[in-house]
């Protein structure tokens, strides 16, 4: 017996979670829409069996690992006899409905993508951040039940909706390393600013997006762990013991840094302090100014036919420094693209031995100052000319500056 339509937008529904683990799932299409679906079945890891002649290429990516179960065939009636629930996503009304009849028959309930008014499961808009799952149906509008859903994982995710019971305290505590990406808030990943709207205390970089510091709750404490190049600086040694102290006094500790914890940002040294002191500690990844700076002003590190390598250097000490590590012989006669961080006083000298060493003195190089900030700019060179740039334009860190072909791809 078909099932019996009801209007979407009557609000009609009773709101229900299923659980799917280990459960078969039949979704007959192998679309766009299909596919949307069985991405998150597969993340509430149901058993999933697709019924389609033809699927996406995602899809079909996911047969050979055995992630699901692909039927190279039309629907045909006894399909749904194993199922726990459905999905009707084909192209074809009569198809959906015949997929739809076999469910209601067998009691089971099925989702039909191209009428919610005879589908007897509405699909909500659904978003998860840690084990939260938002779900919104919206009254028959899928764009405002999106919105809907949106705002509250942005709540969620920024503080600004509270979620303290999700957040159970540890007695040690618990320490977490953010990447906060090259300064612009909008590049932090969720993950880090789900971090940081729990915190206790943020031990934070000045390269780390400041911004997100004023929306902090008042209890949360501040530290000023900044590192100004040739300038004031808190030892590394103490930010490790601050973060250590905290923890173990039952806080919530976030140490907010720039770019990526683990790309020349002593990540590391602090992951090993906190294990060594017993303390949970989570690595949050960022986006590093390396590539997302360049990127940003439209400098690819790596271009198809034009360059299969690209290499990041730290140019705080210059190529004849005893402490340099960098190997710069090898590095002139590098063929990809060059990008070096902390390299503005050293910029000179670094010319100097890439040229001395093969690179071509017309090298392009382009230089970019405070990258995703309101004040970033982008100037253009070689590396011939590179140290006099650097005096005329008054370059100051942070800068990021790249070697190689690609530079002429930005202009």
């Amino acid at each position: 017996m078909p099932a019996t339509p009801v209007d979407p937008a009557s609000g009609s529904v009773y709101p229900i979670g299923l659980r799917l683990a280990g459960k078969h799932v039949v979704v007959v299409g192998g679309g766009s829409v299909a596919h949307r679906r069985v991405a998150g079945l597969l993340d509430a890891h149901a058993v999933v069996t697709v019924v389609s002649p033809q699927v996406t290429p995602a899809l079909e990516a996911l047969v050979e690992p055995g992630a699901l179960t692909w039927l190279r065939r039309p629907y045909a009636a006894g399909d749904l006899a194993e199922a726990w629930y459905a999905v009707a996503a084909t192209d074809a009304p009569e198809v959906n409905a015949a997929v739809a009849d076999e469910a209601e028959s067998l009691r089971i309930f099925c989702a039909r993508a191209d009428d919610r008014s005879r589908s007897s499961v509405w699909t909500p808009a659904v978003g998860r951040q840690g084990d939260v799952v938002v779900s919104v149906h919206g009254g028959g509008d899928p764009q405002r039940a999106v919105g809907i859903r949106d705002a509250v994982l942005a709540g969620l995710t920024d503080g600004t909706v509270p979620d303290t019971a999700s957040r159970p305290r540890d007695a040690r505590g618990s320490v977490v390393l953010v990447g906060g990406g090259p300064g612009d808030p909008g590049l932090m990943t969720v993950r880090g600013r789900q971090a940081l709207a729990g915190a206790d205390v943020v031990l934070a970089d000045h390269l780390a997006p400041q911004s997100l510091l004023a929306s902090l709750p008042p209890h949360v404490e501040v530290v000023d762990a900044s590192k100004l190049p040739r300038g004031r600086s808190m030892a590394q040694e103490q930010i490790n013991a601050l973060l250590v102290e905290h923890a173990l006094a039952g806080k919530r500790v976030v140490r907010l840094k720039g770019g990526d914890p683990f790309v020349f940002g002593r990540g590391f040294e602090e992951l090993e302090a906190c294990t060594a002191a017993g303390v949970p500690v989570e690595v949050v990844p960022g986006v590093t100014s390396a590539i997302g700076v360049p990127g940003l002003v439209g400098v690819p590190v790596t271009h198809r036919g034009m360059t299969h390598e690209f290499v990041v250097v730290s140019g705080h000490v210059p190529p004849d420094h005893p402490a340099s590590l960098v190997d710069w012989p090898s590095l002139g006669r590098l063929r990809g693209t060059l990008v070096v961080l902390m390299g503005v006083e050293t910029a000179p000298a670094i010319a100097a031995a890439l040229v001395e060493h093969g690179r071509a003195a017309d090298t392009p190089v382009a230089v970019v100052v405070d990258g995703a900030s309101p004040t970033q700019r982008l100037i253009r060179t070689t590396l011939a000319d590179l140290g006099r740039t650097i005096t005329d334009e008054a370059v100051r860190p942070p800068a990021v500056w790249v070697v190689g072909d690609v530079v002429g791809l930005g202009a």
